[in-house]
């Protein structure tokens, strides 16, 4: 796994911008803290700014081949879903973050980024609920199958995770949006009789922004319910 510059400038309520940069590890979950250009030490990014509130990314985070997802992680959890992209897209405005519309800092926040490799075929679909839960799941096809995402921090299932809550807003990353491998075109969510009852498009991250997907029907989910991705090679 090569290492690569990850990036990303943060705009605050206060009218600061935070410049994020650090080298991380492709295919590795990695802290991104605080530009040394710019701040006496690389810092955590709670740490920098706490109790101010990010009202948006200026420059979402991004890596030479792309992001697979990018969290606020406190205490062990996924507090918040921020946006990502492939170095050098950009975006006419300030990109949101997923499902509100801004996320106040404490102090032990930090800014967790998994950088793709140019071959990593990794699946990611990240969510917010009804409930103000947020949730990444994801999974990395080898070939041909139906792949089931399972949540990155815990290892279970969509309906294990969000039983009982209905998805709000959503985003999915995949290097096989950009071909024909991905059989599904995205993520389908199957209920407890196999059959499909919402999704998500699925966008090319070294390609493409990741654009925040609306949700096509209001589905409450239940504990037997996948979440899946067919694959044709």
């Amino acid at each position: 796994m090569a290492s690569v510059t990850v990036k990303a400038q943060i705009m605050l309520n206060t009218g600061e911008v935070v410049s994020m940069s650090s080298t991380c590890v492709e295919g590795t979950s990695t802290e991104l803290t605080t530009s040394t250009t710019y701040s006496v030490s690389a810092t955590s990014l709670g740490q920098f700014a706490d109790g101010k509130t990010i009202t948006s990314f200026i420059q979402p985070v991004s890596a030479p081949n792309g992001i697979a997802y990018a969290y606020i992680n406190r205490r062990g959890s996924i507090a918040c879903i921020v946006p990502v992209a492939h170095e050098g897209q950009v975006q006419s405005a300030p990109v949101p973050l997923l499902g509100v519309s801004g996320f106040q800092l404490q102090a032990g926040d930090t800014l967790q980024v998994m950088a793709n490799t140019s071959a990593d075929r990794e699946f990611a679909w990240m969510v917010r609920t009804n409930q103000g839960v947020n949730a990444i799941f994801a999974s990395t096809p080898s070939g041909g199958a139906d792949n089931d995402l399972v949540h990155i921090l815990s290892g279970q299932g969509a309906g294990t995770s969000l039983v009982g809550q209905t998805v709000m807003h959503q985003c999915a990353t995949s290097v096989d949006a950009g071909n024909s491998k991905l059989s599904s075109g995205g993520v389908l969510v199957l209920d407890d009789k196999g059959l499909p009852v919402n999704g998500c498009t699925a966008t090319n991250p070294q390609e493409q922004l990741a654009l925040w997907s609306p949700v096509s029907t209001s589905t409450t989910y239940g504990l037997n319910y996948v979440a899946r991705v067919t694959t044709s090679s």
